[in-house]
């Protein structure tokens, strides 16, 4: 399939897990791929893979917090590859603890990444994409993001902001092409996952794992095949909404 081909893809957060897994897919399906992050030699190391298996690729080293990076991201993406069609904000952090022992330094990082991340991404790239006729948008929210849990607050409050401003770009742009989603994930086996709770393998793992009524953590793939439906033209009348990704969690 080339659902894809002659499309130019963003991917933030794009050096592992979620992001590296939807860069890599959305490359075989014919796309030029821009991927970002804070680390350069997992990132060149995507790159790599990208392009020894025929597609084509470029990183661009970027911290979402920072808005002079957003832009530049975006200027060189447009640079590089003559336009941008897709993207998929997917860079964010995690972060656990009671909520009696969070510190206004920890609550700018999270905030900072995850939700002004998304914020200022799509500041840049909508004007970009209506230069072409439009887009597709899909931003990394979670299924904290549609519910509330123990021990997460300052994480789940980020989500729950994401989630709204999913919402309200949809709405703002509809009329100017530009479609606006979010892909839910529950647990899913990354580095991120193995941070929250030791590793798969742990009983706190193996606890989360049971948690989903299939039984399992998710793979980065799945979301994956997730965030390319929502950015296809299959999906073109679909905007402003939150896709869970999540084996079950939510209908528990």
């Amino acid at each position: 399939m080339s659902r894809f081909s002659g499309k130019v893809v963003l991917v933030t957060g794009g050096t592992s897990g979620i992001g590296k897994a939807t860069a890599i897919a959305f490359a075989k399906e014919g796309a030029k791929v821009v991927l970002s992050g804070r680390r350069e030699k997992e990132g060149l190391a995507v790159v790599e893979e990208i392009k020894k298996a025929g597609g084509a690729a470029h990183f661009v080293q970027a911290d979402v917090a920072k808005e002079a990076d957003v832009k530049r991201l975006v200027e060189e993406t447009v640079a590089k590859f003559g336009r941008l069609d897709v993207a998929f904000n997917n860079a964010g952090v995690e972060w656990t603890g009671s909520l009696t022992s969070v510190t206004e330094a920890d609550y700018r990082r999270i905030f900072d990444i995850n939700v002004w991340g998304v914020l200022a991404s799509m500041k840049y790239e909508i004007p970009a994409m209506l230069k072409t006729g439009g887009g597709a948008i899909i931003n990394t929210s979670s299924v904290g993001g549609h519910v509330g849990m123990a021990g997460v607050s300052v994480y789940i409050a980020t989500k729950h902001a994401v989630e709204g401003l999913t919402k309200s770009a949809a709405i703002e742009f509809a009329k100017q092409g530009i479609r606006v989603t979010a892909v839910a994930p529950a647990a899913i086996v990354t580095e991120m996952a193995e941070r929250f709770v030791g590793g798969t393998e742990t009983e706190q793992g193996k606890a989360l794992a049971a948690m989903h009524p299939v039984g399992r953590m998710g793979r980065a793939e799945e979301v994956a095949e997730a965030v390319l439906y929502l950015a296809s033209d299959t999906a073109k009348f679909t905007t402003g909404i939150s896709l869970p990704v999540d084996g079950g969690w939510l209908a528990q």
